[in-house]
């Protein structure tokens, strides 16, 4: 009987890598920052759809309580832009989105539909990736398709040298 590999074995692994770099270079904080976005926004996909959900969902489907510690996570990621020196405006913006994701995820029944399709950790990552691309261009990471080849055949091989 064969074992296939777990498809996010890999990426709880890259995950779990993540958080155990404590380093403040900006490099150690994009991954962390990815890997808390995507454990708390799209650590699991919903059979049947395109729709994923993650931490943020699903504890905050606990009342009340459910939603602070989710925003404490979400501030985590503020925190972590407060290292790489980004400016106030930006991470009064990112607190901002965690202070409506808290707030209508309060809201019984309304606030739990909310959670899927608000990604307040999304939407502060992405604002810290753009940050971190204009300022620290060496941390930029150039994502593979998920269904591309693993390698790619040199160029010079597809061009027709007869012209």
């Amino acid at each position: 009987m064969a074992v296939t590999p777990d498809k996010n074995a890999e990426k709880y692994d890259r995950m779990a890598e993540a958080f155990q770099l404590q380093a403040k270079d900006p490099a150690s904080i994009r991954r962390r920052v990815e890997a808390l976005e995507m454990l708390l926004e799209r650590s699991i996909t919903i059979p049947g759809t395109k729709q994923s959900i993650g931490l943020d969902a699903i504890v905050g489907l606990i009342p009340v309580i459910g939603d602070f510690i989710t925003a404490a996570m979400g501030a985590y990621i503020v925190w972590e832009a407060k290292n790489l020196g980004m400016p106030k405006w930006q991470r009064w913006r990112m607190m901002g989105h965690i202070a409506i994701d808290t707030a209508l995820g309060a809201v019984p029944a309304v606030g739990d539909a909310f959670d899927f399709f608000y990604k307040s950790n999304s939407k502060n990552v992405k604002i810290i990736k753009k940050y971190l691309d204009k300022h620290h261009p060496h941390t930029r990471i150039i994502d593979q398709a998920p269904n591309a080849p693993a390698t790619v055949e040199p160029i010079n091989r597809r061009i027709d040298h007869r012209l």
